[in-house]
């Protein structure tokens, strides 16, 4: 930043949130924004019989879509869009940027924030009181990851959820998510296909069966979903195979294994002379890049 500022450099890519508001206002710059190929959500272990990192014992809460409707409503989405992300990003209500094929406006509608009935679904799921849990959430991969996790903790304390937020570096966190040692986490995914079938086959399908679901730390396993994914990497008609993918969504909306908060934002910053679109994977691509004539 402070090089942009002083003329040091021309351009400067994926600006900090908390930078982007005072570069705006500088009549020096140009300032371009875009959505990112990345949606941050929370992922819920809803496959074990007890949770590892949580106070209740021969049972997991996780498990009753009560509770992951609870959580759901309890968190303010659009609080977070303004106190934590400054404005940028794109709150949602699936795990999937808008330009990825199977992408639904209907998917992304997320319910607005409402302790009221989240307490009485926790209440009617047998946890009048609530439960503790432990957070897993990196603190240097994401937009404000570890803030992001802070403000969800505060949201679900206000219907008894006694959640601590346990931060570290992403490459702990990925580990433990790829050995499934977790029970509730913070975790971004893009989608370099710019297909739902990624994200089917490595957060759905269930995990370890035909060597998909790798990154699936929820315990989440259908049979009929894998059989659905699997088929879409043979499937040649597009309709049928858009009718499938959509069904999947159906399911993975309905049982909510993930709760989806946002689809991040991009800022670049540069001189005026310079115009640089943002792509969605963040990329810079020199053909796109306009330069004003002396």
């Amino acid at each position: 930043m402070a090089a942009l500022l002083s003329g040091e450099v021309d351009f400067v890519q994926d600006l900090p949130a908390q930078d982007v508001g005072r570069l705006k206002a500088d009549k020096r710059l140009r300032v371009t924004e875009g959505p990112e190929n990345r949606s941050i959500f929370l992922g819920l272990n809803v496959g074990a019989k007890e949770l590892k990192y949580a106070d209740v014992k021969g049972k997991n809460p996780l498990a009753d879509p009560k509770v992951r409707e609870a959580i759901g409503l309890a968190i303010d989405r659009d609080a977070i869009k303004a106190a934590v992300m400054r404005g940028l990003s794109n709150p949602s209500g699936i795990i999937a940027p808008p330009f990825v094929h199977g992408y639904e406006k209907g998917f992304a509608a997320y319910p607005k924030a409402n302790a009221a009935q989240a307490k009485k679904l926790l209440a009617e799921a047998g946890y009048p009181n609530g439960f503790a849990i432990t957070l897993h959430t990196p603190n240097d991969r994401y937009v404000n990851d570890e803030a992001i996790s802070t403000a969800v903790s505060g949201f679900l304390g206000r219907i008894g959820i006694k959640t601590t937020v346990a931060a570290r570096p992403i490459a702990l966190h990925s580990t433990a998510i790829n050995s499934a040692d977790t029970d509730f986490y913070l975790f971004g995914w893009g989608v370099p296909t710019y297909d739902s079938a990624y994200i089917f086959d490595y957060l759905v399908h269930t995990r370890g069966k035909d060597g998909r679901g790798p990154t699936n730390a929820t315990g989440y396993s259908n049979a009929e979903v894998d059989a659905q994914i699997a088929s879409l990497a043979a499937e040649s008609d597009k309709a049928k195979r858009d009718a499938t993918i959509k069904a999947i969504w159906q399911t993975v909306q309905k049982e909510r294994i993930y709760i989806a908060l946002h689809d991040q934002v991009l800022n670049f910053a540069s001189t005026p002379k310079l115009d640089i679109p943002v792509s969605p994977d963040g990329s810079v691509f020199f053909k796109n890049v306009k330069v004003a004539k002396p």
